[in-house]
């Protein structure tokens, strides 16, 4: 069995893989002042909870936006299973041409995004990842990773908005009413939730038009289960998407 890791800058998430089936997902916060021992006891912890625990665990693969945590979770990989754990990081195999200015600069989660949906979807794709940031990857019709577009993310935003402002709250992310809000709380949903799944659509229209052609459109991560339905793009929704991507990138580096 497989175990995937994916660091971001809110939240671990851990995936446990057998062949092509994704059995456990479980999420952790992510702490970037916790030593690869307090990791380790996370983490086996977590697993145990549903009774999952390390013995069958034969490979490991980590993908990380956060350098500091990266080191740590190795280490933890490697205490709970005695696996030292593949690191997407430039220079590992992904068979995707990456068409940017600076391809090691690509961030490693958008990378293991585009290999998944590669795969699984028709080309072009335009890649969407909803979490602390928001990120847009874009996949021409030969399969190549042409780059994107990123853009605050909805709590993100929030947290600027309401840090910024003397008077105005921080809400829940539930969908708005209508678009005009009778209240400060439904105005800031609506504000959010709206305005992010606008901004979207724009963002989608505008590459295509780019593109020169319609696209795929696959959305994954915490926040886009919120969104995609007030988009009017018809959009995927593939919320383990990243873990299917680490599992192929294992494939191919072992």
């Amino acid at each position: 069995m497989l175990l995937a890791v994916d660091v971001g800058n809110t939240n671990v998430v851990l995936g446990l893989i057998e062949g092509e089936e994704i059995r456990q997902v479980r999420r952790l916060s992510t702490d970037r002042n916790a030593t690869g021992y307090e990791y380790a006891l996370r983490l086996r912890d977590t697993l145990a909870l549903e009774g999952a625990g390390t013995e069958g665990i034969s490979g490991a693969i980590i993908s990380s936006v956060v350098p500091p945590t990266t080191a740590a979770l190795r280490e933890a990989v490697r205490l709970l299973t005695g696996i030292d754990p593949i690191v997407v990081r430039p220079g590992i195999r992904t068979d995707l041409p990456i068409l940017t200015d600076d391809p090691a600069a690509v961030g490693a989660d958008r990378v293991v995004d585009a290999v998944a949906a590669r795969a699984r979807y028709p080309l072009p794709i335009i890649v969407l990842d909803m979490g602390t940031a928001n990120t847009v990857s874009v996949l021409d019709k030969n399969g190549s990773f042409l780059g994107g577009v990123i853009m605050p993310g909805l709590r993100l935003s929030m947290d600027a908005l309401t840090r910024g402002t003397s008077l105005l709250p921080q809400v829940s992310l539930e969908t708005p009413k209508s678009v005009i809000g009778k209240n400060t709380q439904d105005s800031l949903r609506s504000g959010l939730l709206l305005g992010c799944a606008s901004t979207l659509d724009g963002i989608f229209e505008r590459i295509e038009a780019q593109l020169g052609q319609s696209a795929t459109v696959v959305a994954t991560g915490g926040m886009s289960g919120a969104v995609i339905p007030l988009c009017r793009h018809k959009i995927t929704h593939d919320p383990d998407l990243l873990l299917r991507g680490l599992a192929i990138l294992y494939k191919l580096n072992t």
